[in-house]
């Protein structure tokens, strides 16, 4: 060490940390040979910490405030040190400013799926992201169980941990919350504060606490969103016909945007059809009219015609249609007293007595009554 460095050392006596970077965590205040001067004034601002560290023994944490290091406010260096004896040169120690403040906006996310039984949808998996924030609250535990004798430690080095110790504990919350996956929006802030006490717990082994933590967003895998994109939009149709319709317009829309893809032109003409065919189908103001019943009976099947068979002579001649015995019965071929038989009647009767047949004679007068 030459001249002018040990003079440095021992006219300057002031030890303070400034710090600008917003991301360290604990920072070494170097000296050459770690000679600390006796009677040096020690400044800790808010939000800092100092922990003395002599030849690898933790000695004291100062918190906030202007301290000299003198033997009347340093009972453990002055012990280790025989100070009680009059020895007042500079002594080696090393000098660790631990920042106390918060570090804010710290990204955490679900690196793989969380696998869930949802009382609805029954086995799924959701991803989830978010923010949060840590502090330092014990810096000796922060230095002994962390840091170690790194000259500047920053949070990049802790946040991968954090960020592990995070995604299990968030894991074993939800997994055992039984909250169903459609309303755990309404939720996140009481998932969040159950997250970060459990969190917590962890970290205070390491000096570190969690006052905040946030769940931004929790999905679920594309298959499943689409499955209740799907599910909403027929929700939103009414029914299956006006599903089949709103389908039939997105595809519509779908091969308009794209006429230049590989069977662009037949897309764009079977919406272009199905377009017209639903617009034959809508009402004036734009609406499918509903079905309505029919006010008007159907027709009544046509009546069965029948066929005759005629008795004459101990024989039977036919079938004959109504029109041929309407024409026989005008020739004199067929009389009133004709028996006359036609499938499905009760045995052979004259024609007179067959209401069907007895029009045909109502052309001619009947026979006179005997004696007239």
């Amino acid at each position: 060490m030459g001249i002018f460095d040990f003079l440095s050392g021992e006219f300057i006596d002031v030890i303070h940390w400034v710090d600008d970077t917003r991301d360290t965590m604990v920072w070494r205040f170097e000296r050459e040979g770690h000679e600390i001067k006796y009677g040096a004034k020690l400044t800790v601002r808010e939000g800092q910490a100092a922990v003395f560290v002599h030849e690898g023994q933790l000695a004291d944490v100062f918190t906030p405030g202007l301290y000299m290091l003198e033997t009347n406010n340093m009972p453990v260096l002055t012990t280790i040190m025989h100070w009680d004896h009059g020895f007042k040169s500079p002594f080696k120690s090393e000098i660790y400013y631990v920042n106390t403040t918060r570090f804010n906006d710290l990204k955490w996310g679900t690196k793989n799926p969380i696998m869930l039984r949802d009382p609805e949808f029954g086995p799924t998996r959701i991803r989830a992201y978010g923010t949060y924030s840590v502090r330092i609250t014990d810096p000796a535990r922060f230095l002994t169980e962390i840091v170690g004798t790194d000259g500047e430690f920053t949070m990049d080095e802790i946040s991968y941990q954090i960020r592990n110790i995070i995604v299990q504990e968030f894991s074993r919350v939800i997994a055992s919350s039984g909250i169903p996956v459609l309303d755990m929006a309404a939720n996140t802030a009481d998932l969040g504060k159950l997250i970060a006490a459990e969190v917590s717990k962890t970290l205070a082994e390491y000096g570190l606490t969690m006052p905040e933590f946030y769940i931004e967003n929790i999905s679920l895998p594309p298959a499943v969103e689409a499955a209740l994109d799907k599910r909403t939009s027929m929700g939103l149709a009414g029914d299956l016909g006006k599903f089949t319709q709103y389908s039939a317009a997105e595809a519509m829309t779908a091969a308009a945007q794209n006429p230049g893809a590989a069977g662009g032109g037949m897309g764009a003409g079977i919406g272009a059809g199905i377009g017209m065919a639903m617009a034959q189908n809508m009402g004036p103001w734009g609406a499918a009219p509903a079905p309505q019943a029919s006010s008007a009976a159907p027709p009544p099947p046509p009546p069965v015609e029948h066929v005759w068979h005629i008795a004459e002579n101990g024989a039977t001649k036919g079938p004959f249609s109504k029109a041929d015995l309407g024409r026989m019965a005008s020739e004199g071929s067929l009389s009133r007293a004709t028996h006359v038989w036609t499938p499905g009647q009760d045995g052979w009767k004259q024609a007179e007595d067959v209401a069907e047949l007895a029009q045909l004679f109502t052309i001619l007068p009947p026979p006179p009554p005997p004696g007239i």
